[in-house]
């Protein structure tokens, strides 16, 4: 079978793939051109070279749409300049040792300025002041301007891009590149502010060297060469002068480019495109212009020249007045239903057109997780004031994704005028779920129960865990942190309350939508699980109610792939949400106790096995994971739990109940809303060769603590 010749690669590719060799060649060859004497003609090829690389630069100035297209432009101004003032030294050395420098300096002297020393004088220097006084010195000051702007203006476009990433309306790659075009933008005008300054150089410089050539060359042509005075004054300045002219002219064009180059900030396309779409935008200013040049021909300016251009003016009013009115009737089916006796209109009179009925389906969608700020916490977003709540918050869905292994949705931050300035509202899906106050220009100390001494401040209490704390002012950060306290900024203390509200509502934010996607991840490196489990067995949805039964319970599903092979095996017997829950539960022991655990030891709260027994009776009784008991019973489960809860946590530890495995679902939701915090295990998610201390016992007796201390 044949197969296709590789494609050859273009020129451009060719060249550019050996651009580096031929750059640095050139370089370095700029700087023996200063040196090394050359012979007339090949001065004439790098004149000819200098005119037409001025050329290439001011047309590709002229089709660049935006300057960071033509980012090389201010090396590249540094380069030319170099190899601008490398042909002057080399005109320089040919003019005074041979009163001859080729054939291009010799026609600029006599064809240009017709032979009279005094009219290229003249010339060059209208050149001169045209080049240093105008452009050099325009393009500086707008360079200068531009890159003061664009660096202030820095903050505001990187917390707009913040805003757009936190938003969900650009990807991550997209954000990076945007911060990469801001600071591009940055270095290339900062650059070009610089760079201008070669030009104005360039400038002076060509004064100088036209003025000592001349001097020098009647000096040399009158007292070496013995040349007549007028001869030598003759020969010598009509040369140096054409020399000048032939290096001036591309300068000027480099000159015009550098203008044109830093003056394009607001372009929306190239110079031609903008200027043929915007110099006809107002048909009056045609129509004036057209009869005013009408008017100067009739009385006195030549006739022919004025009423030719004010009847092309006078075409271009027409033909843009007939553009306006086109756009304003419309084209196709809508022009023709407004135009007297088209199909629906009555008489000559046309009815009018009816507005377009506007769309509400975008009204219907909610943002999943909101952040709304009142104005005065306005400073803790914005990156120009130092804040870095957007950062934080990119940050705090990085957490998410380490440690529960869920992807939170973008978290859009808002501005809201009603809330009071220093409160801020968090919102899933439309709905409140809390909201809490901070104080700016303070910081927020709490007493991990270690302080010694009492401080000044604000009571508050912290909005994460809800713990009484204090507002200190941040002179006082010193003393709190001496005294014991643990004193965080108001931007962690929002991080820190939105971090805990997604542990709490993941389940809620992980939708079928977004299981699809944790599957589609993991199939990609394990196709093989997925496919046996979807849709076989189980269907995304139920997979999904699994997750978020284990993310209810704060137990990460980062590994996926444990959880889709247990549930693979235990779908076959059951397809029951409960049942599969708990056995994936047991099957991820390993990172449950890893979780709980301190020092290889985990002291739990034991269950009375007469409880066990009878709430194991109350869940058959009622076929389902929920205890049906009497209330007087429950009574006594909380008031029991109650102080075992307490007992733990006096003594510095997480309160955790360890129970049967077939009533841990059902003591779980009989604790919940008394204690949604409360960990609640079963001994077949202990992992093995972990050490188990039992701290308490829950009983429906009065008995006491008998078991405190006492191995499980």
């Amino acid at each position: 079978m044949a197969t296709a010749a590789p494609a050859r690669p273009s020129v451009i590719d060719r060249i550019a793939s050996t651009s580096h060799v031929w750059v640095a060649a050139s370089s370095v060859l700029l700087v023996v051109l200063m040196i090394v004497p050359i012979p007339p003609w090949v001065l004439d090829v790098l004149l000819s070279v200098n005119i037409s690389l001025a050329l290439v630069i001011l047309l590709v100035t002229l089709y660049t749409e935006n300057a960071l297209e033509f980012s090389v432009f201010p090396t590249l101004l540094l380069i030319v300049t170099l190899f601008r003032l490398s042909l002057n030294i080399t005109g320089t050395r040919s003019i005074l040792l041979h009163g001859y420098a080729g054939q291009i300096i010799e026609s600029f002297g006599n064809v240009v300025v017709g032979g009279n020393y005094a009219v290229g004088i003249v010339i060059f220097a209208i050149l001169i002041v045209i080049q240093f006084v105008v452009i050099t010195n325009g393009a500086g000051r707008v360079a200068e301007v531009a890159a003061r702007f664009t660096l202030d203006a820095m903050p505001g476009k990187q917390l707009a891009v913040d805003a757009d990433l936190n938003a969900g309306l650009i990807t991550e790659a997209e954000a990076r590149q945007r911060r990469k075009d801001i600071q591009r933008a940055a270095d290339f005008y900062g650059a070009m502010d610089g760079a201008s300054k070669f030009v104005r150089g360039d400038a002076v410089a060509a004064i100088i060297i036209v003025f000592v050539n001349i001097l020098a060359g009647f000096f040399i042509g009158v007292f070496q060469q013995h040349i007549p005075f007028l001869q030598a004054l003759q020969r010598f300045t009509l040369l140096t002068i054409g020399e000048g002219i032939v290096t001036q002219i591309p300068a000027l064009l480099i000159s015009t480019a550098t203008g044109i180059i830093v003056t394009r900030a607001a372009s929306e396309g190239s110079f031609g495109k903008d200027l043929s779409r915007q110099i006809v935008q107002v048909p009056t200013a045609l129509l004036i212009t057209s009869v005013l040049l009408f008017v100067f021909g009739m009385f006195g300016l030549p006739t022919w020249p004025m009423w030719m251009m004010s009847a092309a003016a006078f075409f271009l009013y027409m033909r843009r007045r007939r553009e306006i009115a086109k756009s304003a009737t419309g084209t196709g089916a809508g022009a023709i239903a407004g135009r007297p006796g088209a199909p629906g209109v009555t008489g000559s009179t046309a009815q009018p057109q009816v507005k377009p009925a506007e769309s509400v389906v975008p009204l219907l969608s909610y943002d999943p997780m909101e952040l709304e700020i009142g104005f005065g916490l306005i400073p803790l977003v914005d990156v120009s004031q130092g804040g870095d709540l957007l950062e934080r918050i990119t940050m705090i869905r990085r957490h998410a994704a380490r440690e529960l292994g869920i992807v939170v949705p973008p978290i859009r931050v808002r501005d809201n005028l009603q809330l009071k300035p220093s409160t801020y509202v968090v919102k899933i899906y439309g709905l409140e779920v809390n909201r809490a106050e901070v104080m700016v220009s303070r910081l927020l100390a709490m007493n991990p129960g270690t302080a010694t001494n009492g401080i000044d401040g604000i009571p508050t209490t912290e909005p994460a865990f809800g713990l009484p704390a204090l507002w200190i002012a941040e002179s006082a950060r010193g003393d709190a942190e001496m005294a014991g306290y643990t004193v965080i900024d108001p931007t962690s203390v929002i991080a820190t309350h939105l971090t805990e509200i997604i542990k709490t509502h993941a389940p809620d934010l992980l939708g079928r939508q977004e299981t699809s996607a944790l599957l589609d991840n993991v199939k990609q490196h394990y196709p093989v699980v997925v496919d046996e489990l979807v849709p076989n067995l189980l269907t995304v949805g139920e997979i999904q109610r699994v997750l978020q039964n284990l993310l209810r319970e704060r137990i990460p599903i980062r590994n996926l792939l444990l959880i889709l092979e247990n549930l693979a095996d235990g779908a076959r017997a059951s397809k029951d949400i409960d049942y599969l829950t708990e056995k994936v539960r047991a099957a991820m022991a390993r990172h449950i106790c890893a979780e709980y655990a301190e020092n290889g030891v985990l002291s739990v709260i034991t269950v009375d096995p007469r409880l066990e027994t009878l709430l194991g009776e109350a869940v058959r009784r009622g076929e389902d994971a929920y205890a049906l008991l009497d209330p007087s019973t429950v009574g006594k489960i909380y008031a029991s739990l109650t102080r075992m809860i307490q007992l733990a946590q006096s003594s510095g530890m997480q309160p955790i109940v360890l129970t049967a495995p077939s009533t841990r679902l059902a003591l779980k939701r009989l604790t919940e809303r008394a204690a949604p915090s409360l960990v609640v295990l079963s001994y077949s998610e202990i992992a093995p060769g972990l050490k188990v201390e039992s701290i308490g016992q829950v009983s429906t007796t009065e008995e006491s603590l008998e078991h405190a201390g006492a191995p499980a």
